[in-house]
């Protein structure tokens, strides 16, 4: 089976709060998300899922890439439907997050849900589709709640950023029917052999907890969360008898390897992922990832006349006893000693003369 690492993208915004998919579009979203990770997961243990929002107050990481089911479910039930989605940003910061794969062996796939307007021109979207085609990574798109609007830009975008069949666009109109049932038999779920595998009522077997999630899906995603957040209660209580040094060392290989690869992001596409690689520094910072340097922030930044004024301050203190000969050379060594500094600029000169004449009326007044 293919090996992969996949960024799931959902859509959080205010469209979220609509009921044309049951029980609602966040809800429904939630136990699709909940069906993608499990087909990944079960198809290649090595496979690896993260999540993101592309809303709210702008996208955010919640999950880096794991295996972790409870992550995943914890994450997705303290989602809310807030603000305006950005595609275009959001996908590019699932680009961003699947470079620092831990597997260099894993494919890189992006999985979108869409269920608001898209306000991104087709020009733009073509653009980013062929960018990410050129970096080998895929996209599913799934398309729903908002299809009549966004389905002809989509189709552009899948169109450019398809290679040989890698990337797939789902549109889901409104029903009867449950977004996840809708998935089963897609390319994103059942992936490229058709098999879908035993997911939830479509498998004909005993469902989890005793629960059909297709009439119940809040009351089996709660169950589940509940589980989950049991199972990691107790793995943190047993954390503290003795592993506790174990998950210290793994925490710094983590960040080493987080660390060599933001290095080599730097002769990347640099003026294209400076800014997103701060957005995805301060998302991943609430979910305990390492932060990503800010590759504009240098020395052109800090005020010059500040920092000199500063350095010549100092070179001041606590000389009273040297003569004025003594402290011109020593001004000309400090000043000779800052890299980039003439000493006959005219702001150094006017605040050298200042600084003297301050120091003649101190002694004058003593």
């Amino acid at each position: 089976m293919v090996m992969e690492a996949s960024m799931i993208v959902v859509d959080n915004s205010e469209w979220m709060r609509n009921g044309d998919y049951s029980p609602n579009r966040l809800v429904a979203q939630n136990e699709a998300v909940n069906l993608i990770f499990s087909s990944k997961t079960q198809s290649n243990p090595e496979n690896t899922v993260g999540l993101m929002t592309a809303a709210g107050k702008g996208p955010e990481v919640l999950v880096t890439l794991t295996t972790d089911v409870g992550k995943i479910l914890s994450a997705l039930h303290g989602i809310k439907a807030s603000g305006k989605p950005n595609f275009l940003t959001s996908v590019q910061i699932a680009q961003l997050a699947l470079k620092h794969r831990q597997n260099r062996n894993q494919r890189q796939r992006i999985i979108v849900f869409v269920a608001s307007p898209i306000e991104t021109d087709e020009k733009t979207l073509v653009k980013l589709a062929k960018k990410l085609k050129k970096n080998n990574v895929a996209v599913d798109v799934i398309n729903f709640g908002e299809e009549a609007d966004n389905t002809s830009r989509l189709e552009a975008f899948i169109n450019n950023v398809n290679n040989s069949d890698n990337s797939h666009l789902v549109t889901i109109p409104p029903g009867p029917h449950l977004l996840s049932d809708m998935l089963i038999s897609t390319p994103i779920v059942a992936g490229e052999d058709g098999s879908a595998g035993n997911f939830g009522a479509s498998s004909g077997g005993d469902f989890e907890f005793g629960i059909d999630p297709n009439l119940d899906p809040e009351l089996a995603l709660a169950l589940r969360i509940s589980l989950e957040e049991e199972k990691a209660r107790q793995e943190a209580e047993a954390a503290k008898n003795g592993s506790s040094s174990s998950n210290t060392k793994e925490g710094e290989e983590s960040s080493s390897s987080m660390q060599a690869e933001q290095q080599h992001l730097g002769g990347d596409n640099v003026e294209e992922d400076a800014e997103l690689q701060a957005a995805l520094a301060m998302s991943m910072e609430d979910a305990g990832a390492p932060a990503i340097p800010d590759e504009d922030e240098n020395m052109e930044d800090i005020n010059e006349d500040d920092a000199l004024q500063r350095a010549l301050e100092m070179s001041m203190q606590d000389n009273g006893e040297n003569n004025n000969d003594d402290d011109e050379e020593m001004m000309s060594a400090v000043l000779g000693s800052l890299p980039g500094v003439d000493k006959n600029d005219e702001r150094i000169q006017k605040a050298l003369e200042d600084m003297d004449k301050k120091k003649k009326d101190d002694k004058d007044k003593k």
